[in-house]
């Protein structure tokens, strides 16, 4: 029996892909020491890295620079048809520009490269063609590999457009390496919705001192049980005489101290002798994406967070985790 013929919108998205998987990989094969050189021309800018291009480049160039700045590389967009009525002023000495264009030869490029050049401002540029009026005007060219587009009629911009944002992405995370931006820098430009709420430290959502459920270690169980449920984070801490956390006793302790002696014999002991020693604890300055992993690997809801010499300066729960949108 036959099999069914594929449907026409499949076969066309997979031919687009295919296409485009095919040209990415040329793109990559055939980068060299002028993208390290690329590379270092923005790197070494003082002030921004200024992305143009016009129409579907253009709309690449906006995404690129947004890509830059959000990791750690100044960078804006300026239109090249607005630069010629004014925007010129936007882009001034210690600054780079990063020119997109794939034939290389669109008229509204012409002023803003010219005022690159006549200001001497480092002119890098990604075109489809070498002989190109950009290509031969940049201090840096970025040739794009021959590569049919995926458009039936290789006539809209599909394929080049897709290795333009390709390599403004490999620009981008090139020189966020040589910055060695960090998972904390990344944080600070991106303070908002769920990845910013995974990028939050411990000290941003936990409970600070004051509500701390402690108790030293010859508490009695009654008064430890009273403590524990006083604070309602289903934890006790047990401090030491320097400060230290000792243990924690979790509704789990009580559960199997019970069992292993029934109400009275519980009651009968101290916080020490039913305590878990060494428990898992955090630093503030651990990412809530770790203490979320943390408290997910050893099924806990609740996690003391201690300074360097293990003294405790807070807790965080679950529930902490969730209304903050980490979890």
């Amino acid at each position: 029996m036959n099999a069914p013929s594929p449907h026409p919108d499949l076969e066309a998205a997979r031919r687009v892909l295919a296409l485009e998987a095919e040209a990415l990989a040329s793109l990559s094969d055939s980068l060299d020491e002028r993208f390290a050189q690329a590379v270092s021309l923005l790197s070494g800018a003082t002030g921004r890295v200024v992305v143009t291009g016009m129409g579907k480049s253009g709309h690449v160039a906006r995404k690129i620079a947004a890509t830059l700045a959000s990791t750690g590389t100044p960078a804006l967009f300026v239109h090249p048809a607005e630069a010629s009525h004014g925007d010129l002023g936007m882009i001034v000495a210690g600054d780079a520009v990063l020119a997109l264009s794939n034939s290389g030869e669109t008229p509204e490029l012409a002023d803003l490269v010219g005022h690159a050049k006549r200001f001497g401002l480092p002119l890098v540029g990604i075109t489809g063609r070498a002989d190109s009026t950009l290509a031969r005007a940049a201090d840096v060219a970025l040739v794009l590999p021959e590569a049919p587009e995926a458009c039936p009629m290789g006539l809209a911009p599909t394929t080049s457009t897709t290795m333009q944002l390709a390599l403004g992405d490999a620009i981008a995370v090139a020189l966020l390496t040589r910055r060695g931006f960090t998972a904390a820098d990344f944080r600070v430009f991106h303070p908002g919705g769920k990845l910013g709420a995974r990028l939050s430290r411990v000290r941003d959502l936990m409970h600070g001192p004051a509500e701390l459920p402690l108790a030293p270690p010859g508490t009695a169980m009654d008064a430890a049980i009273v403590a524990m449920t006083a604070k309602r984070f289903g934890c006790l801490g047990v401090l030491g005489a320097d400060g230290r956390l000792l243990g924690i006793i979790t509704d789990g302790d009580l559960r199997r101290a019970l069992e292993a002696g029934g109400g009275a014999a519980l009651l009968g002991r101290t916080a020490e002798q039913v305590m878990t020693r060494a428990p898992r604890t955090v630093q503030p300055e651990t990412l809530a994406a770790e203490a979320l992993h943390l408290m997910n690997a050893r099924s806990i809801t609740a996690v003391f967070v201690v300074d360097a010499d293990g003294r405790p300066v807070g807790i965080l729960h679950i529930h902490d985790l969730l209304r903050a949108g980490v979890a």
